[in-house]
């Protein structure tokens, strides 16, 4: 029996996972969880899986969330708030698997936490390894556990990879929608709306990470994850749009073979894999083969989508431009999606962000949030210039994605 932690319970991972462990009753059990700010999903989440650990944002969610499971006649929860409860969480001593899965660094601390209590950890969190992948990855090998990737494409690289051994790669292929834009003029993306950007071709995601698909940030972001789990340079991933988002990636091996991965576009296959790895068990999750008639593939266009060439320059530096990117980038899509900057800015945004932040190694994890502090507060200042609206009250701050 697998004991389970869930950083993100109420998010779409996090839903996606506890139906993994609801049809997988005889391998999994449910110990702690992070539930964010719903306190209405945290009290049916309670009472359907009893955790030992319930974590919330805030105090006062947390005390709502007491005297509502008193009320309601459910006893023996111990319910947690903020960072702290997040790291209680993930590293509560009857925990066997963490699944990271907060969006932002609202998570970092408790991943990094759940890696150095030799923990396994599941990343569906790509900003942990965005902002701080070196510290992690490095612990995790101290550790001497894996970290398990649960992203869709970073999954597909880790099944090709069992097919050969890492000195024997030539270069990982990430595939891309293309999100809701592929088609779209550069021209108009000032005028693009927030309900545009959110209708995604493929995915059902939460709402950051769907605009910065329609940007291809989240590529980007994906660009430095594989470079910090595969211990590869920028130079070997690359990035390739497919629309069909069938093939989720391919491994490209030195004698020129090219093993690719394809399934369900469904977030509870690579949940399952990470879950159960090394085994693969039986499910219903099924790809018609007969459907698979016709695959496009073609380059991104880094001119339209300037965010993908940010992430590879950020990523070549290394050190703090990789925390500058996704705290720029955080502040940036809050910023649209109040209606603040136009989906033009967003780049522009990042980019002087990007230049003011100096170059520098990262040796902690109070120095990664010392650097993503003052990311935000640079990324807040060229969204006033850019806004007519007052600041926003929350964008300074790591953002919860949960649902």
């Amino acid at each position: 029996m697998k004991r389970i932690a869930i950083l993100g319970s109420t998010g779409s991972i996090g839903r996606s996972t506890l139906n993994i462990v609801e049809n997988y009753p005889e391998r999994f059990q449910v110990t702690s969880l992070a539930a964010g700010s719903n306190v209405d999903a945290a009290v049916e989440q309670a009472q359907r899986w009893k955790p030992r650990v319930l974590s919330l944002t805030s105090e006062k969610n947390a005390h709502t969330l007491r005297a509502r499971l008193q009320s309601a006649g459910v006893s023996g929860i111990e319910i947690a708030h903020g960072a702290a409860g997040n790291v209680r969480v993930a590293t509560h001593p009857e925990v066997d698997f963490v699944v990271s899965a907060i969006v932002g660094v609202a998570g970092l601390e408790a991943t990094y936490e759940a890696v150095k209590a030799g923990k396994t950890v599941g990343l569906a969190n790509k900003e942990c390894l965005v902002a701080a992948g070196e510290l992690i990855t490095a612990e995790a090998r101290r550790q001497g556990n894996p970290l398990l990737p649960i992203d869709s494409e970073h999954n597909a690289v880790h099944q090709c990879l069992r097919g050969g051994r890492m000195e024997e790669v030539e270069r990982i292929w990430l595939t891309a929608s293309g999100g809701p834009f592929l088609h779209t003029p550069k021209a108009k993306f000032a005028a693009l709306t927030v309900a545009e950007a959110l209708n995604h071709p493929t995915w059902k995601m939460g709402r950051r990470i769907t605009i910065d698909s329609a940007t291809l940030m989240n590529k980007g972001f994906e660009v430095i994850e594989a470079c910090r789990l595969f211990n590869l340079p920028p130079s070997s991933v690359d990035v390739i749009v497919h629309p069909q988002s069938t093939i989720h990636s391919m491994v490209e091996f030195v004698d020129g073979s090219i093993l690719a991965q394809f399934s369900v576009t469904d977030m509870r296959l690579p949940i399952l894999y990470a879950l159960t790895y090394p085994e693969r068990v039986k499910s219903d999750l099924r790809f018609p083969v007969s459907d698979l008639r016709h695959l496009d593939f073609r380059p991104p266009d880094m001119d339209k989508f300037p965010c993908l060439r940010l992430a590879y320059e950020a990523a070549e530096a290394g050190g703090a431009k990789p925390i500058a990117l996704n705290a720029a980038d955080e502040v940036a899509v809050a910023a649209f999606l109040e209606g603040g900057i136009r989906f033009s800015n967003i780049p522009e945004i990042i980019e002087n962000v990007l230049l003011e932040t100096r170059t520098q190694k990262i040796e902690s994890i109070g120095q990664v949030l010392e650097t993503d502090a003052a990311a935000r507060q640079t990324a807040l200042r060229h969204v006033e210039r850019r806004s007519s609206k007052p600041p926003l009250p929350h964008a300074a701050s790591a953002i919860w994605q949960g649902e």
